[in-house]
C-alpha cells in the first residue's frame, strides 16, 4: 500500500528544501529599518489582518523579507531573515494572532520606491501593487530578485 499524499504533507515536503520570500510594512516612525538594525533582532508582531497573519504562519526559519517603510518613504530600504517561525504574538490574549523572528541581513543600497515597483511592468502583480493594505505579503523568487537588483544589492 503507497501513502496517499495529502496538500500538507505535499506543501510541507516542497517547503523542507526551498526558500521563500516575503515583503513586511513597518511605519519608519513606529518601527523603522534603522532602529532594527540597531535592535539586532524582533519579532513581528502587531499583525491583525487574517490573510498577512496566515502568511506568518507560512514563513520558515531562513526566509527571506524584504522590510518596507510604509506612509513614510514609501520604499524598500532592506532584507531580513526568518530566525524563528511563527508563535503566539505576545503583545495579546487572543491566540488567533502570531509574530515572526526576524534579523536584520542587509541595507538596500539604493531604497526602492513604491513608484519605482509600480513603474516596472514585471512587477505589476505583486501583493505590494495590488493589495497594497496588506503588511505581509508573499513574493515571487523573480519579484524579489528584481527589487534587489532595483536596489543594486545583493544577498546569498
Amino acid at each position: 500500500m503507497t501513502a496517499r499524499k495529502t496538500r500538507s504533507n505535499t506543501r510541507s515536503n516542497t517547503r523542507s528544501n526551498t526558500r521563500s520570500y516575503w515583503l513586511a510594512k513597518s511605519e519608519p516612525f513606529k518601527y523603522s529599518w534603522d532602529e532594527f538594525v540597531a535592535d539586532g533582532s524582533t519579532y513581528w508582531d502587531g499583525v491583525r489582518n487574517a490573510m498577512a497573519r496566515n502568511n506568518m504562519r507560512d514563513m520558515k526559519k531562513g526566509d527571506l523579507v524584504l522590510f518596507y517603510h510604509s506612509n513614510e518613504g514609501k520604499e524598500v530600504v532592506g532584507v531580513a531573515k526568518v530566525t524563528k517561525e511563527a508563535y503566539q504574538d505576545p503583545t495579546t490574549d487572543d491566540e488567533r494572532w502570531v509574530v515572526v523572528d526576524l534579523v536584520p541581513v542587509k541595507a538596500m543600497k539604493e531604497p526602492v520606491t513604491l513608484a519605482a515597483i509600480k513603474g516596472e511592468k514585471s512587477l505589476a502583480e505583486i501583493p505590494l501593487v495590488k493589495m497594497s493594505r496588506l503588511s505581509v505579503s508573499s513574493l515571487p523568487k523573480a519579484a524579489f530578485d528584481k527589487i534587489l537588483k532595483m536596489g543594486k544589492t545583493t544577498v546569498r
